[in-house]
């Protein structure tokens, strides 16, 4: 099994759009990659009169791949940069002072 390690960076605000706070600019970093080592299931296909073989991972949907193709992504940190209301200062939100 291969073993890719990221770290997640997100930008998030409120806007007139949707008054909740929510993410608008995901960025991931690729921190690590453990190789999960050679295809054990290739998968022979023919395109015009050549014969060869390919990893499962490239030609399989992934319940049919072998353990060494399949890919597990693992977050290691994840950053929320709140950057505040954008938008119109008309419709900015109006806090209730009760």
């Amino acid at each position: 099994m291969s073993i890719h390690t990221v770290d997640v960076a997100q930008l998030v605000h409120t806007c007139p759009a949707e008054p909740e706070p929510h993410p608008y600019d995901i960025r991931r970093s690729v921190i690590d990659v453990i190789d999960g080592g050679p295809c054990r299931n290739p998968v022979t296909i023919r395109c015009g009169d050549t014969i060869t073989q390919i990893r499962c991972g490239r030609h399989e949907p992934t319940h049919r791949q072998c353990s060494a193709c399949r890919i597990t992504v693992v977050e290691r940190i994840i950053t929320d940069t709140f950057v505040g209301y954008q938008g119109p200062e008309q419709m900015r939100p109006v806090k209730d002072a009760a």
